[in-house]
């Protein structure tokens, strides 16, 4: 037996063998699973990559950093317009923060730092978590650092507690209907951006709505989960939990400050209770929003730079091939012409 042709892999072994006599010649294909010792000393190559499909690749990728060096201008336009909303957010909400809005980071809660109360969730009474992200992606990890925080309070937090989850934006929905879905109650997507007050208030009525003790028993908070803006470079995953008003009793909410008709004392909390909420919520969109376009900017710069760097060495790999294939022609010429003298 005479192997003319083999045709190698590690798993799939073809080989055309060649039998001879019997008054003529038949080939037979095999096709065989055998380990690599009985391969007989065959090597197994590697094939190299043209000049051609380097250039197309060099072609590619300067394309592709085109598109992230646009991308990264469009996010640094838009930070300044996100950051000018979230300087008026804060002068807007400063009212909140007589009300005793908790705010902490997600790493604090999940890791005890947090020493004012064992729970983040009120036991015994329903929590609402608003979970805000964007509906976009090819922004870092500022959707999956609020997906996982979530994910850390309830596994930490909430197995005994009343829990709901409503979430803003595609990329937080995606995410969290895989990791707590039996939780998930309401998702709001494709919202246009920039996020308004209007959409707040929508959000805030909705959320007080469906949560009434009519409906889903006693509200006992609603926490508002975002990414709180540090730095074009950094932000930090946080929640904010906003408690109900109490109307009377122990905790009564503006116990010291006197109402014109008392028996709309309980109407007038509530409508405090979600301009507050509302408020908050806004607050909580445009920090989420610089997040978002800074970490997007900071995205786009270093895919761009690694863009770059993977120009350059598929660059020098052409220059090598080109100079490999001139090296080889001229010898071909050169042992040609040699023949013939």
């Amino acid at each position: 037996v005479e192997g003319e042709r083999g045709l190698f892999n590690r798993r799939l072994l073809h080989t055309y063998c060649q039998f001879k006599g019997g008054g003529g010649c038949h080939v037979v294909k095999m096709l065989s699973f055998l380990p690599r010792s009985l391969l007989n000393g065959a090597v197994q190559t590697r094939a190299f990559a043209t000049e051609k499909e380097i250039a197309m690749r060099i072609s590619a990728t300067k394309n592709i950093k085109k598109i992230t060096s646009s991308m990264k201008m469009v996010s640094a336009s838009k930070l300044r317009g996100d950051q000018t909303r979230l300087d008026a957010a804060k002068a807007f909400g400063t009212w909140t923060s007589t009300l005793g809005t908790k705010v902490a980071s997600f790493e604090d809660i999940v890791h005890g730092l947090v020493e004012e109360e064992k729970s983040v969730f009120v036991g015994g009474k329903k929590n609402v978590v608003i979970a805000l992200t964007s509906d976009k992606g090819l922004c870092g990890g500022v959707n999956s650092a609020i997906a996982r925080g979530i994910r850390g309070l309830l596994g930490k937090y909430g197995d005994s507690e009343d829990v709901s989850v409503v979430v803003v934006g595609e990329k937080g929905r995606s995410q969290l209907r895989r990791m707590v879905a039996p939780r998930m109650y309401a998702a709001a997507t494709d919202v246009a951006a920039p996020l308004s007050f209007a959409f707040a208030s929508e959000l805030a009525e909705k959320v007080l709505t469906d949560f009434s003790a009519e409906k889903e028993g006693t509200l006992g908070a609603v926490h508002v989960a975002y990414n709180k803006f540090k730095s074009a470079i950094a932000y930090v995953p946080s929640v904010a939990t906003v408690t109900p008003f109490a109307a009377a009793g122990r905790g009564e909410t503006l116990a010291t400050f006197e109402f014109e008709q008392p028996e709309a004392k309980e109407t007038v909390l509530h409508n405090l209770f979600e301009y507050y909420l509302a408020t908050e919520l806004y607050y909580g969109m445009m920090e989420a929003a610089t997040s978002e376009q800074s970490s997007r900017m900071q995205a786009m710069e270093n895919a761009s730079k690694n863009a770059g760097e993977l120009i350059d060495k598929l660059t020098l790999l052409y220059n090598r091939a080109r100079q490999a294939r001139i090296t080889t022609e001229l010898i071909e010429i050169i042992s040609g012409a040699s023949a013939l003298d």
